[in-house]
């Protein structure tokens, strides 16, 4: 698995989330449990991870939603 992005703002992730399933592009967010033990201060971001192969197509896939930003 390759990282795609990390954040700590949970809408963003939420329509990342959302755009990869409509890709049916298969991801995996990691952190989520850390991130609420350090009590959500966002000094742990949540990162969302692609297999390799998707890792281009996931990319492209928020690029062409604007989402290129973090």
């Amino acid at each position: 698995m390759e990282e795609l992005l990390r954040s700590n703002d949970p809408v963003w992730l939420s329509y990342v989330r959302h755009l990869l399933a409509e890709e049916g592009i298969e991801y995996l967010q990691l952190d989520d449990h850390m991130a609420a033990l350090e009590g959500s201060v966002g000094a742990i971001p949540r990162r969302i991870m692609v297999l390799g192969e998707d890792l281009p197509r996931a990319r492209l896939c928020l690029g062409n939603a604007a989402l290129t930003r973090k």
